[in-house]
This record gives structure tokens, sequence and C-alpha cells, in this order.
């Protein structure tokens, strides 16, 4: 058995289902929200089964590799490492995706992104929309998905990520999205949007000490936003009027503390009914805005 039983004695002895999850919960209690779920979906994991086998089988005793690769799960998880990175999978707007080091782990407060977006677009309009700096294709392919007549273009500076989009996008038999590599607007020359969304690295360097450890594990390349944490919010914001169709819609998430500065990014760059929304936490966390018109 590995190393990481001796962080719980009681997981050493456990053989049953319920022993095991229980055992398992203990362990994660420090390192985790939501310890119990995170022991479920790691034990299922090990299993190779879906997690409501393991309410079926409380009593039945776990074959010893399964609860060796259990412990071996649970340290990791025990290390900040985040669980859709263990299990390779998160579940973002109903869609199953592929999750690897290589990108970011999709989050719920990202929906909100989604939902905005969808708002901007048409159901019956076939439009061009861009996501940039996709990572697993979690945005762009959530738009493809509920607006199959638009055109999504995806972009990222990382082939590794890139890669996991396209596996994703196959997998899910979504045809309505195209990859581009390049930063931000690098793929797209000569490309212009009716919405362009974004959730670009956003963390401050004064800001590192504060986020969860987990985030360690992810890439940083995905993360850091430089100085004041708006490098690539100031790029993108400046080279948007130049890819948006006139009257075009600009979404892009960004940290609690820098709504009003990217509004006066926006504001400058020519934008107009510019409006943040909170998160789920109340937190503010998307910021909008619409191209003004061109004269014609």
């Amino acid at each position: 058995m590995s190393a990481e039983r001796s962080l719980a004695p009681d997981l050493a002895t456990a053989t049953r289902t319920d022993q095991l999850l229980d055992a398992g919960t203990r362990l994660l209690d420090a390192s985790s929200d939501s310890p119990r779920l995170d022991a479920e979906l790691l034990l299922a994991h090990a299993l190779d089964a879906p997690r409501t086998h393991l309410y079926r089988t409380l009593s039945a005793v776990v074959p010893a590799e399964a609860a060796s690769r259990y412990a071996d799960l649970l340290g990791q998880r025990a290390a900040h490492r985040p669980l859709a990175q263990i299990t390779g999978e998160r579940e973002f707007w109903s869609l199953s995706l592929k999750v690897t080091a290589d990108t970011l782990v999709p989050r719920p407060e990202t929906e909100l992104l989604v939902e905005q977006a969808l708002k901007r677009i048409p159901p019956d309009i076939g439009q061009a929309v861009a996501d940039l700096g996709t990572g697993s294709g979690a945005i762009a392919l959530a738009i493809a998905t509920e607006r199959p007549r638009c055109r999504v273009c995806a972009t990222d500076l990382s082939d590794a990520a890139l890669a996991v989009a396209r596996h994703n996008a196959a997998a899910l038999g979504v045809g309505n999205i195209s990859f581009h590599a390049g930063d931000w607007f690098a793929g797209l020359q000569g490309r212009r949007f009716a919405l362009i969304v974004s959730n670009p690295p956003y963390i401050a360097d004064d800001e590192w000490c504060e986020t969860d450890p987990g985030l360690s594990h992810e890439p940083r390349l995905a993360l850091d936003g430089g100085a004041d944490g708006l490098s690539d919010i100031r790029r993108i914001v400046s080279a948007a009027p130049a890819h948006l169709d006139s009257g075009g819609w600009l979404l892009i998430e960004h940290g609690f503390r820098q709504a009003a500065a990217v509004q006066g990014l926006l504001k400058r760059a020519g934008f107009e009914s510019i409006a943040t929304l909170n998160d789920l936490a109340g937190l503010p966390r998307i910021t909008e805005a619409r191209l003004a018109p061109r004269d014609e």
C-alpha cells in the first residue's frame, strides 16, 4: 500500500466501501471544501464505476488493487491537486470535458460568461464568435453547442491546450468550431466577430498568496496576469475593436477587484453599454461592453 496511507491509519485497515469512504473523508478534511464528495468520486474512479455504484455496495469488500489506487488518489488530492486533474474530466455546462495539467479546470463562475454570451447571440441567426484563450475548450464548446448556427473560433497560445480542446470537440461531436494557435488575436488576422469572449489570466503579483493551493497544479500561463493582473486584459481590449463587427460585443471574466479598472479600459477603447455582472458568490466577475457602431 502507498505511503499516503500513513496519513490516515484507519485507511490501512479499511476494506469495505463504507470504511474506505469514511477514512478518505477524514483524510481530505483539511485539504478540501467537500471531503466526502471528493472521497466518493475518487473511490468511484478507482473502481472505474459510477458514483451511484458506491451506495449499492457500501458493505462490499473493495478489491485490494482498487483500494490501493484509491489511497494513491487520496494522496494526490490531499496535496491539493485538483480533483478534475486526478480523474481527468470535469463537467461544464452539462458537457463532460477532458482536463489535463495543460488546461485550467473549468469553474462554475465561468458558466456566467457563457450564460451572458448566449443572451447576446440570437438563437436563429448564424454569427461569428471568438473565444480567446480557450484552454480545454469549455466556453467555446458550450456556446457552439447552444448556438449550432454560429461559427466559433477558439484560440490558445498553448499547443497542448489546443490538443485537449480538439479532443473535447471531437468527443462531443461539435462541428461548428475551429481552433487556431496563437496569442489572443494572432491566429485570427483579418477576421471580425459579432461577439468575443475571454477568460484571460488575471491574478496579480500580490494576489498569489491568497489563491487556492490547487492553482499551483494548473498552468501558470493561464493564470498570471502580471503586476496588476490586467496585462492580458489590456491587450485584449485594445485589439478587440479591430476584430469586432460594428456594434459587436466583448465579454471578459476578471478578478473581483478589477471591475472598475476593466470598465475604464473598455471606455477608453471606444466601447459603450458597459456593465459588470456578479457571480453566484455576489462578486463582480464578468464585464461586457458593446463596440460603438461605426459610421457607414
